[in-house]
């Protein structure tokens, strides 16, 4: 849809309506809500402005109008008319290529910062403009980040179309090109400062000249010093009414529109009541009024929500937690291959990646050629071929053998993270339930204002001067905020705890899954055995040097954990070289095959390499066979190593009441030894491909509907697994097995640990049933000092941020406390510092 540059014309090329309104009438826009004198007319309707009226009519042709049904007035005004012309720099390419987060030619993804979001009819318009414009697939909004995400068909529209829709409909984006891609810091709230620092002053000085007042006890010897003072006091509670209070009163007023009683609707009511009240007592001259009481109000409660954001940014469980997410990358420097967390990456760095690997940064290819799967960003799972010099986006999946990649933007963690919370591609969302608290909460305010009214009408018939004491009290001591805040600070600190035990949660919504788990299902090779320890032993006719490292070359293509004991085992016998590797393929849970130097290799199971199941097993040990230009030379015996502690973690997991499944690929030979650390009740299943894993899941679920599975994974072979559990967690080890189909992201070291993050995850509800049940019990008695005219407006005033804070501290401490009487793994090393 090409947008005009004046507004002449619908969207669909239509003339548009111009009937005025009369010009007596004052109306009210239809669109916008604002009052005007001289409407334009259009469908009955009258509009402040051309912009308003088209954006109207561009919805009524599209079949959205009942945006108009979310709210009284939802949109934002449109400010004169539209210069198409403004966003003509979009059409450069360089541009582009700063503000597009990843383009494949079939789709493309940017985001933008929108700050005139502010409600549910913006969110519901701006989720709908592929309603709007053909070309945009989907767009999704993050309201506390007020951020918009866009996928567009670049072969139907452009991105500078994208912006001039955004535009016209009254969501300009905020585009600065100086940090385009960067994080937006979290500023300091400036206004907000200067609020608390107005309503300081102002408090104290009214306190000072109500002294008198207070000492006389309302009897003053000079009777106009009375009447001087409260008019002082009157001058200076107005900057706190007008200014400082402000924001309660916009809140209100916002939650009202929407037919919605939010938190700060009794609060400002109650500054409302006790501000009236002081104001006729001055102006009729009985009394002093409550101005003291009014500007402390909103004193400590500014003060309180400060304090409030300043702890809920300390936790950083929403943001930062990413920064120490565990997605390990291989770089290769003069000193050779290193491994380094992500956030270290700088432009220009080479990186290594790896078939299987997730491509952690945008980079240029260095490598002749490589075979990507841009599935985790597109959705599409066709292979795309990059060559030398071409770019490659951060989370592409890599198909062929390793590549080299040299990074040209900095990463950005959140970006990566925000591909990893993409939407589930069986369509239903895990991990979403919400707290058991949010309905108590939402009907809360209600309930409240009623409770005030009825305190109002029994003060009203025993004693009139006590109303608005009692009144103002209930509407300000009760406090939802602190029913909201038990989940949110329960899980936030929680999520921090399991980092530090290096155990890496997508969500807070895990925590729920993983309390309800009863059946746990382990994948045996790279989980439960050390992924870098083995013993391997070389059976046939004895390797050539020359072969030997071009077999260590077609290993090291792979993330497989045999591989790369392979690789290390070869590499250690026969030296380095370099070898040429071209059509590379691997095949989950078979093996791979490539050519390295004109040779044909394939390296794998006896299925894969020759086609048949006969020949010898070697008792306790894997197998890897290899062929050499279609000749079976020999196989690899590959004994396990099983992790430290292991043993103890099965006990704990069957004395907590768990049902324990292990699956593995190889043959049984492992049997004995692992009947032994799981006991006779764990099932065992072998030879198990990664079809079979995800359908005895799948089998698992659908035999027991009350069966809720956990399965731990190498997350290479067992993301089908992963994903159809509800609960999966991917088990690393120093390398990049970033896997979006899991839940979590367990560092190996941690592994015999998950009895211990399993209990802490029960504990975890109990904990938010306590702090709900202390809130209650505080409002409760709040309430009942408050309704009796016990309880002044200014005390209740304090109480109310202190219950806030009193929670936080409650719930932060018991999180730790059960943490540590769990024995949660704490490692607090480069990858856990917040």
């Amino acid at each position: 849809m090409a947008l005009p540059k004046t507004i002449p014309v619908t969207a669909a090329g239509r003339p548009l309506r111009t009937d005025p309104a009369p010009a007596s009438v004052k109306t009210q826009c239809f669109h916008c809500g604002t009052s005007c004198d001289h409407s334009i007319g259009a469908d009955g309707r009258y509009f402040c402005c051309d912009g308003c009226r088209f954006v109207y009519q561009l919805l009524q042709e599209n079949g959205l109008c009942n945006y108009y049904d979310l709210t009284q007035t939802p949109g934002i005004r449109v400010m004169g008319r539209f210069a198409s012309e403004k966003f003509a720099y979009l059409d450069h390419p360089e541009i582009q290529q700063q503000l597009i987060r990843f383009t494949d030619g079939r789709q493309t993804q940017v985001s933008f910062y929108l700050p005139q979001m502010h409600c549910a009819s913006c969110i519901w318009l701006l989720e709908n403009l592929r309603s709007l414009q053909p070309g945009i697939l989907h767009s999704t909004t993050h309201f506390q980040r007020k951020e918009l995400f866009v996928v567009f068909d670049p072969g139907q529209t452009t991105l500078r179309k994208v912006v001039e829709l955004l535009a016209f409909v009254g969501y300009e984006p905020y585009i600065s090109l100086d940090n385009a891609g960067a994080r937006r810091e979290r500023k300091v709230n400036r206004r907000q400062l200067i609020r608390i620092g107005v309503a300081g002053f102002c408090f104290s000085n009214i306190m000072m000249l109500s002294f008198p007042e207070y000492f006389s006890s309302g009897s003053m010897d000079l009777p106009y010093l009375r009447h001087l003072f409260s008019y002082l006091n009157l001058a200076l509670a107005l900057p706190v009414f007008f200014y400082s209070a402000a924001g309660f009163f916009e809140s209100a007023w916002k939650g009202l529109r929407q037919r919605w009683l939010n938190i700060d609707a009794p609060i400002a009511l109650a500054i409302l009541v006790t501000f009236t009240r002081s104001v006729y007592e001055i102006l009729s001259g009985a009394g002093p009024g409550y101005l003291d009481s009014m500007s402390g109000i909103v004193l400590f409660m500014l003060a309180g929500r400060w304090f409030q954001d300043k702890t809920y940014d300390s936790f950083s469980f929403d943001r930062d937690y990413k920064a120490y997410f565990p997605l390990g990358v291989t770089v290769i420097t003069s000193a050779g291959e290193q491994v380094a967390t992500i956030n270290s990456l700088a432009k220009g760095d080479q990186v290594l990646v790896r078939s299987r690997e997730m491509v952690p940064a945008d980079g240029i290819l260095q490598s002749p050629e490589a075979r990507v799967d841009y599935s985790f960003v597109s959705g599409e799972n066709t292979p795309v071929i990059r060559r030398r010099g071409e770019l490659i986006y951060a989370g592409a999946n890599l198909l062929s053998g390793a590549v080299t990649l040299e990074v040209v933007r900095p990463v950005s963690q959140s970006y990566i993270t925000q591909l990893w919370n993409q939407a589930d591609p069986r369509g239903d969302r895990k991990n979403t339930e919400k707290s058991f608290i949010h309905p108590w909460s939402r009907y809360f305010t209600l309930v409240l204002l009623g409770i005030a009214l009825l305190a109002a009408l029994y003060w009203w018939v025993a004693d009139p001067t006590q109303i608005l004491p009692a009144v103002t009290s209930s509407l300000i001591v009760a406090c939802p905020c602190s029913l909201l805040l038990s989940a949110t600070f329960t899980y936030g600190n929680m999520l921090r705890q399991f980092g530090r035990g290096h155990l890496y949660l997508k969500n807070a919504s895990v925590i729920e899954s993983l309390s309800r788990v009863n059946t746990i299902v382990f994948d045996k090779t790279g989980t439960l055995t050390h992924a870098t320890q083995a013993d391997i032993s070389f059976e046939g006719r004895p390797l050539e040097p020359g072969e030997a490292r071009a077999i260590a070359a077609l290993a090291a293509q792979s993330v497989h954990p045999m591989s790369r004991l392979l690789r290390d085992w070869l590499l250690a016998q026969h030296g380095t070289g370099n070898y040429s590797v071209s059509d590379f393929t691997e095949y989950p849970g078979h093996g791979t095959e490539a050519r390295i130097d004109g040779r044909f290799i394939r390296l794998g199971s006896r299925a894969f390499v020759t086609g048949g199941d006969s020949g010898p097993q070697g008792s306790g040990t894997g197998q890897v066979l290899v062929s050499l230009d279609g000749a079976l030379r020999g196989a690899f015996r590959v004994g396990n190593r099983y992790r430290d502690g292991v043993p103890e973690m099965a006990a704990g997991l069957l004395a907590g009441g768990y049902r324990l499944h292990v699956l593995s690929g190889d043959h049984d030979a492992e049997q004995d030894r692992l009947r032994k650390m799981f006991g006779p009740q764990t099932i065992l299943r072998f030879n198990q491909s990664p079809h079979d894993k995800r359908a005895y899941i799948e089998r698992l679920r659908d035999d027991d509907p009350s069966a809720v599975v956990l399965m731990l994974g190498d997350g290479l072979n067992d993301a089908g697994a992963l994903l159809c559990s509800d609960a999966g967690i991917a088990v690393s080890e120093h390398v990049s097995q970033f896997t979006p189909a899991s839940d979590a992201i367990l560092d190996s070291d941690s592994l015999t640990a998950v009895d211990r993050f399993l209990a802490y995850a029960r504990s975890g509800k109990r904990v938010v049933t306590q702090s709900f049940v202390l809130s209650i019990l505080y409002n409760l008695v709040g309430l009942s000092f408050a309704v009796r005219a016990a309880l002044s407006p200014l005390v209740a005033a304090i109480l109310m941020p202190v219950s806030s804070v009193s929670i936080v501290l409650f719930v932060t401490a018991a999180t730790s406390l059960a943490a540590r009487r769990r024995n949660v793994p704490r490692r607090d090393d480069a990858h856990t510092t917040l």
